[in-house]
């Protein structure tokens, strides 16, 4: 068996799994089409301890009403829960996903929309298959067609998205930026020791803040970026700039939003540059 008949094989396979996704998408029998899918509400936040793990996120009470019985469940996120909640405060609104007849089994999640049509395995497959027919091509016609193949789909989701990246980012500091800051403060500093296959240990540390919103929200926040020396920040008073539709999206470190906008929107240029490069270089070695 040659390297084209593996390959031949490669896209038979995953084109047959693609289309059996596809097909129990279309039939509604996907795990993700079969879950429940409800909007839970947060009752109570507990503060996390300064010094404790901050691996499961930010615990909290929430409450839900299963539609299929109208009965009212009250669980907590203890636990595997799907999502961790690094943002809490009491009467937001949160996903909630259980199997059916299984209202305790809980995974929580930010949006409620992803995912429910159970189509990421067969878009994988079928994006795995679209790899074995690039290099197909390069077998049997040469690697311009591999550089082709891979540069065309990368300039097109470029061209695609760097205006809405841009767009989003610019959004982003206008929203941080309409109401007034407010005073915040880190309540704590969590910390998390894990190991690799190696042995190796690495230390994260996590710090949380707290600030109250202009109509009253005390809002639990994890922050893992735009606080200088983070371990050593407890007790540090900040200034809270965030979005009043949202107070999830904060930051006290407005700077580095405009820097982070820029950075972003760098990557996005020079993510498409190189796809068009890419598609260049593979057109004119074909060239004769």
């Amino acid at each position: 068996m040659d390297w084209l008949d593996v390959l031949a094989l490669w896209c038979g396979v995953f084109a047959i799994l693609a289309l059996i996704g596809y097909a129990r998408s279309l039939a509604g029998v996907t795990r993700a089409q079969r879950k429940v899918r409800v909007m839970g509400r947060i009752e109570r936040v507990q503060q996390p301890r300064h010094g404790s793990s901050g691996r499961d996120g930010i615990g909290v009470v929430v409450s839900f009403q299963d539609p299929s019985t109208g009965q009212e469940f009250t669980v907590t996120n203890d636990g595997e829960c799907g999502e961790r909640i690094s943002t809490a405060w009491t009467g937001r609104d949160i996903g909630v996903l259980y199997p059916p007849g299984r209202p305790h089994a809980v995974e929580f999640t930010s949006d409620l929309s992803a995912g429910r049509n159970g189509l990421a395995w067969p878009n994988f497959a079928v994006f795995l298959v679209y790899v074995g027919l690039v290099a197909v091509a390069a077998i049997e016609w040469g690697w311009p067609w591999a550089v082709l193949g891979t540069g065309g789909p990368w300039t097109v989701l470029g061209v695609c998205y760097l205006p809405g990246i841009a767009r989003q980012a610019s959004r982003r500091i206008e929203s941080l930026t309409a109401l007034d800051p407010v005073p915040g403060r880190v309540i704590a500093v969590l910390k998390d020791v894990s190991t690799d296959e190696d042995g190796h240990t690495s230390t994260t540390h996590t710090p949380v803040i707290a600030f109250t919103t202009h109509d009253g929200t005390a809002v639990t926040a994890f922050r893992t970026s735009g606080l200088p020396d983070p371990v050593g920040s407890y007790g540090r008073d900040v200034t809270i700039h965030y979005t009043p539709a949202d107070p999830a999206v904060f930051t006290p470190d407005l700077s580095a939003e405009h820097r982070s906008r820029k950075s972003e929107i760098a990557s996005g240029l020079v993510a498409l540059l190189l796809g068009v490069a890419a598609v260049t270089v593979g057109a004119v070695a074909l060239t004769p």
